[in-house]
């Protein structure tokens, strides 16, 4: 029976050790996944809120350019319907004197 008793004894201290190891194991275990899980705990500054005015000028550019745009093609078109409507004119003066003239011939 003494065999058996230091045997179920060695058999118990085998076993501590192992749950010990095993307890070490499952604490390391749960330590690195508590690692992964953890976000970074660094401290990144917060950079300024910056208020970017370039895209406003940008904007009033392109928007100032297509008006002036507009304004020059309006001015050519205004400036091609005066010398239509010139034109125009002289040729209808022309046409009016020369059948005043040709009223006066049969008369006269």
């Amino acid at each position: 029976m003494s065999h058996e008793i230091e045997k179920a004894a060695a058999d118990a201290v085998q076993a501590a050790q192992q749950s010990e190891q095993y307890a070490l194991l499952l604490a390391a275990v749960q330590a690195a996944q508590a690692q992964q899980q953890t976000p970074c705990q660094h401290q990144h500054p917060v950079p300024a809120p910056q208020s970017s005015n370039v895209g406003k000028w940008v904007a009033a550019g392109v928007g100032g350019s297509v008006f002036l745009l507009a304004v020059a093609v309006s001015a050519v078109a205004v400036a091609v319907s005066a010398v239509a409507l010139t034109v125009c004119l002289l040729v209808l003066r022309s046409v009016w004197q020369d059948i005043r003239a040709e009223r006066e011939q049969r008369r006269g």
